[in-house]
């Protein structure tokens, strides 16, 4: 079970595979971030009783609500890492490899990550927006100067937990040409069933989530100031 561990080449393609994992979840974190807080400030500016004018909450309910974050969230990750093939090729010029694969990790995930933006905004103390409205705030300080330095510590923990989550869907993507440690286990683990590569790789994903989880939890304490 050990023997294949006692050569120096495999080691080699575990350290490979490792650097293609965190290749897809910083390139997908980055860019689910950046677009699943904008699109969950969206959400929550637009929701009843937001900051948004009126007229506009039925079409932020309607189209980024229901159509973009709803619909994609139904979809499982699978599916969706098929469906998106054609959109990566014409993104990345390519189906395989871990740039190619972040495409699809980031569509997947923006969705989730949106909620969670919206539900801690939602957390925000109504009465700190009331006041900070009254004094002359515009709705783009309320966002900047109120609403995200308040929601920072819930903020921090969505972020540790959507990375998580994509450190699990990154293994998934390994399986259709994403590379990675998934890859690595599907075809050592399961095709020539090296059982001690397997459980290697289990390790290594057993200690970059905890390790990302620790992080997280850490700055969430950092950041919270309550």
């Amino acid at each position: 079970m050990w023997e294949p561990l006692t050569q120096p080449a495999i080691w080699g393609v575990i350290w490979t595979a490792l650097g293609e994992t965190l290749t897809m979840v910083f390139v997908a974190g980055v860019a689910t971030v950046i677009i699943g807080l904008a699109l969950g400030v969206l959400l929550w500016a637009g929701a009843r009783g937001g900051i948004l004018p009126k007229w506009l909450d039925g079409v932020v309910n309607v189209v980024l609500s229901w159509i973009i974050v709803n619909i994609t969230r139904s979809i499982p990750y699978a599916i969706l890492m098929l469906a998106l093939i054609p959109f990566t090729r014409l993104i990345v010029g390519t189906s395989l490899g871990p740039m190619a694969a972040s495409v699809s990790l980031t569509i997947g995930t923006v969705p989730f990550f949106a909620r969670l933006v919206e539900a801690a905004l939602r957390e925000v103390d109504r009465g700190k927006l009331d006041a900070a409205a009254v004094m002359g705030s515009s709705r783009w300080q309320l966002v900047s100067k109120v609403a995200l330095p308040e929601a920072r510590p819930a903020l921090v923990a969505a972020i540790t937990t959507t990375v998580v989550t994509l450190v699990g869907y990154s293994a998934m993507a390994g399986l259709i040409g994403g590379g990675g440690l998934g890859r690595l286990a599907y075809n050592y683990g399961y095709q020539r069933f090296e059982v001690g590569i397997m459980l290697v790789v289990l390790v290594i994903m057993i200690v970059l989530v905890q390790l990302i989880q620790f992080i997280g939890d850490r700055l969430t304490r950092l950041v919270d100031h309550r």
